[in-house]
């Protein structure tokens, strides 16, 4: 069992730079793989970016390779999300959550356990 509070979204414009954070709680959270997902009204929802225990290991989904970068410190129990240059198009409710295998960075929601509440990003042009 894993608790996750994602914060940092809000109203950003075009060309801009925001990050985002999640903090868990309840299982040790260097034991968990962390990942970014978001979901756009009317669309399903997609990943972004993962993360293994470590940090050693990083995937990027093609919309966002390139200009954001997935981050954990441990000591904090937090994962970072930054992502420059942002697009309308990446206006969506954005999604921390975290998968049991440790050592990986999984790409699909059906191998994460635990999901935060969202939160709000609007990238106005």
């Amino acid at each position: 069992q894993v608790q996750l509070v994602e914060s940092g979204g809000g109203l950003v414009q075009a060309g801009g730079s925001l990050r985002l954070s999640c903090v868990a709680s309840g299982r040790s959270f260097s034991s968990n793989a962390m990942g970014w997902f978001r979901q756009a009204p009317g669309k399903e929802r997609e990943f972004i970016a993962g993360i293994s225990w470590s940090g050693d290991s990083t995937v990027y989904a093609e919309a966002v390779k390139g200009r954001s970068t997935i981050s954990r410190d441990n000591a904090k129990n937090t994962v970072y999300l930054q992502i420059d240059s942002l697009k309308p198009e990446d206006t969506a409710v954005y999604y921390c959550a975290a998968s049991p295998l440790a050592t990986m960075a999984p790409r699909h929601q059906r191998l994460y356990d635990s999901w935060g509440q969202g939160t709000q990003v609007t990238v106005s042009s």
